[in-house]
């Protein structure tokens, strides 16, 4: 009889708690691998995102995505925001081959996520620089490079929301 190992599902790489995630990612900084860290609302995924995250996992040995709560996300892009739950955006970034690690933070910017979890890399979209960066001077403090990742900003969730309202009032 053959032993077949089980492949790991998607939800085993959601790791909520912090310091457990820190534990795991000095491990495997220890061991030599480059960890890439980025965050965003990643509501109602497409192709902007998965172009950024795929740009932004080429970079290093293991991306972390950290994903904004639902209050969070709601602050920063308004009421009626985030459309899908954080539990099922992280689940489904999760399912993404490319994504080692999704986690989640409360916070309106990565500064805490920066110090707790170390990143060699931090990728954000085309959208931002350096200058525009919140984060710059946490990422200067802790000698951690910024990547600017993905093609032009073209596509967004609020874009394809207007979208569907348009369609749905002319249909």
């Amino acid at each position: 009889m053959a032993v077949v190992p089980k492949k790991q599902r998607s939800k085993d790489k959601i790791v909520t708690d912090r310091k457990s995630l820190a534990l795991i990612l000095a491990g495997l900084r220890a061991s030599g691998k480059a960890v890439v860290l980025t965050n965003g609302v990643f509501d109602l995924l497409h192709v902007g995102h998965t172009r950024c995250l795929e740009d932004a996992a080429s970079r290093g040995d293991l991306l972390v995505v950290a994903c904004n709560s639902d209050a969070s996300a709601e602050k920063l892009k308004g009421k009626g925001h985030p459309v899908v739950p954080l539990d099922e955006r992280m689940e489904v970034l999760a399912a993404l081959s490319f994504v080692d690690y999704v986690t989640v933070f409360e916070e309106p910017t990565a500064d805490a996520l920066l110090e707790a979890l170390q990143p060699s890399l931090y990728a954000k979209g085309t959208d931002y620089t350096l200058k525009t960066l919140p984060e710059k001077d946490t990422l200067k403090r802790l000698d951690v490079k910024a990547v600017f990742v993905g093609d032009k900003k073209l596509h967004s969730t609020s874009k394809l929301l207007a979208k569907i309202k348009k369609r749905k009032l002319d249909g």
